[in-house]
Parts: C-alpha cells; structure tokens; sequence
C-alpha cells in the first residue's frame, strides 16, 4: 500500500510524544500491506473498523484513533485524521465530505 501522507503521522507524533512508536510500527505494516478488504486489515488490526468511508483505527490501546481512507483498488491509503479518544468522540470530523 501507498501511504499518503507520513508527514501527518510525523507531525502529530511531535505533539504527542507517547503515540510516536506505535504510529511508526502502524505506517510501516501498512506500507508492506497488500490489503483488499476491510476483512484482511483486520487480520493484522483487530480492532480496524469501518465508519461511514472511512477506516478508523485504535493506537496506543484506544488513547488515539487514526482515521483514513483506503481505496483497496489502487492500493492507496490516504491518513485523513489522528485524534485523541475524547476527539474523536466529538464527531466534528464527520461533517468530512467524504464521510
């Protein structure tokens, strides 16, 4: 997979040091990945969900959650959004037009 873009993860790590790691090790799966389903990304994240358009992802044992958007067919991942739990459940980001 073709993960647009790190510089999102890179620059929320420098924010929220104790995600950095797991957002490294997140990234580098993905990129070796050769998903074609939700079903298949959750054979490596169990916890992977789909919400609306998007695939959201629990980091760092549910204290963050990573957003993207995953077009199986190109094998593109596009990182949308990285949130903390409690901003997450706000749920602005879902007046996304994408969503």
């Amino acid at each position: 997979m073709h993960v647009i873009s790190y510089r999102r993860l890179r620059e929320y790590s420098e924010t929220h040091a104790d995600c950095c790691d797991t957002l490294d090790n997140w990234f580098k799966v993905a990129q070796k990945a050769d998903w074609s389903s939700l079903i298949e990304v959750q054979a490596v994240f169990p916890t992977a969900e789909a919400v609306g358009n998007f695939t959201v992802f629990n980091i760092k044992g549910n204290k963050y959650r990573l957003i993207v958007s995953i077009d199986y067919e190109r094998q593109v991942i596009y990182i949308k959004y990285v949130f903390t739990h409690a901003e997450y459940d706000k749920e602005q980001w879902k007046n996304d037009p994408y969503f």
